[in-house]
């Protein structure tokens, strides 16, 4: 996007990929500018908040969904998070869920979190990074009391312990690229999921070819988080414009209700679910819940395409760009139904607890 395109616009709305600051705006009438989304290091925020210019992002609005791609990656690795010590860098909106998810799965956890007080679960970041499962959630902070850039360095990764899983879905440079190439490429017995990365959507093809799942920052990308990102940053510049938000305004509260239900039409009704693959190939209760998880998200699926992208001609940041706006419509668990399909009460209890209803 460039100045000369917003030259008539009043309003900005974008998402992650897109830098906002004064380069872009400075001398344009834009007075709003919002980000469906949860992070907001691409914007400069000071600068507008100095111009006096309104902005949004949408906190929160995808937790449930980034939660879901946690353990449906670990699905599609045949980890079982049962019995697994989970560390989690960065307890905002979706650190703090997971968080929740794993108290309700009766599942430890180690938290890092400098902003975060009172937490019980409160460790230093060694001590997190020491963990089976490692999550990183954070924001990407640059400078302040407490940076985030390349905050997971070469000391930290080197000391996670061997056969340990690491997921980033948080923001990419929050993890040192290169120097987990470098340990990658030395062997390091490290199970590696990354969905984000440094230098998007000009991404490190070396690092792609040595993680275990390669996702191109869609994470988050549920049609449900979507639908909720939308509708904060409406509500938000409803508010700067001084205009009626969505709840105070029954008639345009009614044209979306009728405009979601034209939107999601038969998915409205839930999807039932059954085991995919004859019962033989199911050893366990925990290969009947990967089962299940997998068919209603299977990240290996995005890992393929961006595979895919990689190794085609047109340069990949066009292809993980690609990736992202044409993303298919992924529906959340709870918009499923299952069978107890062979599993134990035990089983069900997680499945419900991660979202999925029963029949």
């Amino acid at each position: 996007m460039t100045r000369e395109q917003l030259l008539d616009a009043d309003v900005l709305l974008v998402r992650s990929v897109t830098p906002v600051d004064r380069e872009l705006l400075e001398g344009t009438p834009v007075a709003f500018v919002g980000s469906c989304t949860i992070g907001t290091d691409h914007l400069d925020t000071t600068w507008l908040d100095r111009q006096g210019i309104p902005w949004s992002a949408a906190p929160g609005c995808n937790a449930n969904s980034v939660v879901e791609y946690v353990f449906c990656a670990l699905a599609a690795l045949g980890r079982d998070w049962r019995g697994q010590r989970f560390g989690i860098v960065g307890c905002g909106n979706v650190g703090g869920l997971l968080q929740r998810r794993l108290h309700g799965l009766g599942i430890e956890c180690r938290v890092y979190d400098p902003w975060l007080q009172g937490n019980a679960d409160l460790a230093t970041l060694d001590e997190v990074m020491a963990q089976d499962v490692v999550c990183l959630h954070a924001p990407l902070v640059k400078d302040g009391p407490h940076p985030s850039l390349h905050m997971v360095d070469a000391e930290h990764l080197a000391a996670m312990k061997e056969g340990a899983v690491l997921i980033s879905a948080g923001r990419g440079a929050v993890v040192d690229n290169s120097t987990l190439l470098a340990l990658l490429e030395r062997g390091k017995p490290l199970t590696t999921v990354l969905d984000v990365w440094e230098n998007e959507p000009e991404i490190n093809t070396a690092l792609l070819a040595k993680v275990d799942i390669g996702t191109p920052h869609i994470a988050g990308y549920s049609h449900d988080g979507k639908l909720a990102g939308t509708r904060m940053v409406r509500e938000a510049l409803s508010s700067a414009l001084g205009l009626p938000t969505i709840s105070e305004d029954a008639e345009v509260k009614g044209e979306i209700r009728e405009e979601l239900g034209r939107e999601f039409g038969a998915e409205t009704q839930l999807r039932t679910l059954a085991p995919s693959r004859a019962g033989k190939d199911l050893k366990s209760d925990f290969d009947l819940m990967a089962d299940l998880l997998l068919q209603m998200y299977d990240p290996r699926a995005d890992d393929r395409r961006l595979r895919a992208a990689a190794n085609a001609q047109l340069p990949l940041a066009q292809g993980f760009d690609r990736l992202r706006r044409e993303y298919p419509r992924r529906l959340e668990f709870s918009h499923y139904r299952a069978g107890a399909a062979g599993l134990d009460t035990e089983s069900c209890r997680q499945l419900e607890i991660l979202g999925l209803k029963w029949n």
